[in-house]
């Protein structure tokens, strides 16, 4: 009876310590220190990571304080499948790509990607995977500038997947200038004459996520553009017409940005075209992008926009208004839901402000920025950095692959899941 009673006081103990313990986490007192900016890199998630992405989504306001204590529980793991080399279905079936079709419909219709990257391998590796079909094509432009270590590791991964490729000419691709552009029209070329055939083309960067699944992407494309493209974008401004009426002849570099050291007038545009300022991401018809490298007006064109800040912001949406272009949308404007992005200049009217932090004027999200991402109509958001807050994009992750394979109309293979989805299942609702 006395050791029954022994036994009751220990568990009370154990309790009472395990409550104490979580309280204390969930309520820092004032005189502990501020976390250093690397803390959640050292700390784990422990065994809860998909119970704590649904409290973040459904916006329950002690989830981002728990979350500062978690680190990205699949970094190590990517990491160590690309630095280790070894057998493809080992590196394929370990990093859950999905390798069959997922529906007739989706077998029908293939999407080709072009996606530039430069750092945060392991941000690539859950892009890839989360777009990744075996009916679908990639491009992948890896820019010059990248470690060594880096290109090795994205080309391991890349020799496992026949429908993926790196392009064959690389660049080193700072920010406003021009090799962005030229970079993407070096993977369509590519594209256009590897032997894969696609229906669209969407580009990307290394700090995107899909949003919408490879089937909800079909959906919208034929529903709202059938053979159209999407390029949101106006008239140029007149706050923005001093980036193309002036020519920057010379440039040099600081760190990622390209910076103007001297500017004179540029000619007007050739064939008299009417300048656009729009979106630097698309979705394009294979027709159009047949046409953009083919057609005098669109080399004439890429010609211009060499000496021009951020020309890509231009260049796509001024040749889809031309009324004889394939797909084109002479008359449209900002809509079409390509990229989900929180601009500074926006704050207070199209969203509720950036919970991250802004760089460029562009929000970098954190974690109380995702019941807003997951609510947004587009087809991917933009800017992620896990190196930042790297639950954003694993909680992100793990709800695209459970919307994904309850999408699915074919038997669900084990190895496409990601581990302990158990309390996830039962919270994510869509």
């Amino acid at each position: 009876m006395s050791q029954l009673r022994a036994t009751k006081s220990g568990l009370l103990i154990c309790t009472v310590i395990c409550i104490f313990i979580f309280l204390y986490l969930r309520n820092p007192t004032h005189e502990e220190p501020e976390e250093e900016p690397t803390y959640p890199l050292v700390v784990e998630c422990g065994f809860y990571p998909d119970e704590l992405c649904s409290a973040l989504f459904e916006g329950k306001g002690a989830a981002p304080q728990i979350a500062k204590f978690c680190k990205n529980p699949h970094r190590s793991e990517i990491l160590a499948h690309l630095h280790t080399p070894g057998n493809c279905s080992r590196i394929s079936q370990g990093l859950h790509f999905i390798t069959r079709p997922l529906s007739a419909e989706e077998s029908n219709f293939s999407l080709a990607y072009i996606i530039t990257i430069h750092k945060e391998l392991t941000m690539f590796v859950q892009l890839l995977r989360a777009i990744y079909v075996p009916q679908n094509v990639y491009c992948i432009h890896v820019d010059e500038k990248a470690p060594k270590k880096y290109k090795t590791a994205v080309q391991t991964l890349v020799n496992c997947f026949g429908n993926i490729f790196t392009s064959s000419k690389r660049k080193k691709v700072p920010y406003a200038g021009f090799t962005k552009l030229q970079a993407d029209i070096n993977c369509m070329k590519d594209l256009v004459h590897s032997k894969f055939q696609w229906n669209y083309v969407i580009n990307l960067c290394g700090q995107d996520f899909p949003i919408k699944t490879n089937k909800e992407i079909i959906h919208y494309i034929r529903s709202k553009w059938n053979d159209k493209n999407i390029t949101p974008g106006v008239i140029q401004p007149p706050n923005i017409k001093p980036k193309t009426s002036q020519s920057h002849p010379k440039f040099s570099l600081e760190g990622n940005i390209y910076v103007s050291q001297n500017k004179r007038l540029k000619y007007e545009p050739p064939h008299n075209l009417t300048i656009y300022f729009g979106s630097a991401y698309y979705v394009l018809t294979r027709k159009f992008v047949e046409f953009i490298l083919t057609d005098i007006r669109a080399k004439d064109m890429l010609q211009w926009s060499k000496d021009i800040h951020s020309p890509e912001q231009h260049y796509w949406v001024t040749l889809n208004r031309l009324k004889d272009a394939p797909g084109a949308t002479p008359n449209a404007g900002w809509e079409g839901n390509v990229r989900a992005v929180k601009h500074r200049h926006e704050e207070g009217n199209v969203h509720d402000g950036c919970k991250g932090h802004y760089v460029q004027d562009t929000c970098v999200y954190g974690l109380g920025d995702l019941p807003w991402i997951i609510q947004s109509p587009s087809l991917f958001a933009n800017k992620f950095e896990p190196s930042t807050d790297p639950l954003v994009v694993t909680c992100l992750e793990r709800r695209h692959r459970l919307k994904v394979l309850r999408q699915a109309e074919v038997p669900v293979e084990p190895h496409w899941h990601f581990q302990q989805e158990s309390h996830f299942n039962m919270k994510l609702n869509g």
